[in-house]
């Protein structure tokens, strides 16, 4: 896989649950984050960090190469990591 993938993630968020469970399920690698279990000045700079792609501050949200995807949509996960 040429693009990596990077998740922002809440442990309880069932949309969350269901991206790793799709990526885990088509065998692609990707990192998380689960930011409601950071505290202090870990989760201040995850949701910095997340507020540059996503300014809403909204879970998951999906960092796949260059492109971002907001939410969980097969769709736009498979075209961001060319399965399509």
């Amino acid at each position: 896989m040429a693009n990596p993938v990077r998740i922002f993630t809440l442990s309880t968020c069932s949309h969350c649950k269901a991206v790793k469970k799709f990526l885990t399920e088509i065998d692609v690698p990707y990192d998380f984050t689960d930011v409601d279990l950071l505290s202090g000045d870990e989760r201040k700079a995850a949701l910095t960090e997340v507020a540059k792609y996503n300014p809403n501050r909204t879970f998951p949200t999906l960092l796949i190469g260059d492109r971002v995807v907001i939410g969980f949509s097969e769709k736009k996960i498979r075209e961001a990591l060319g399965l399509t």
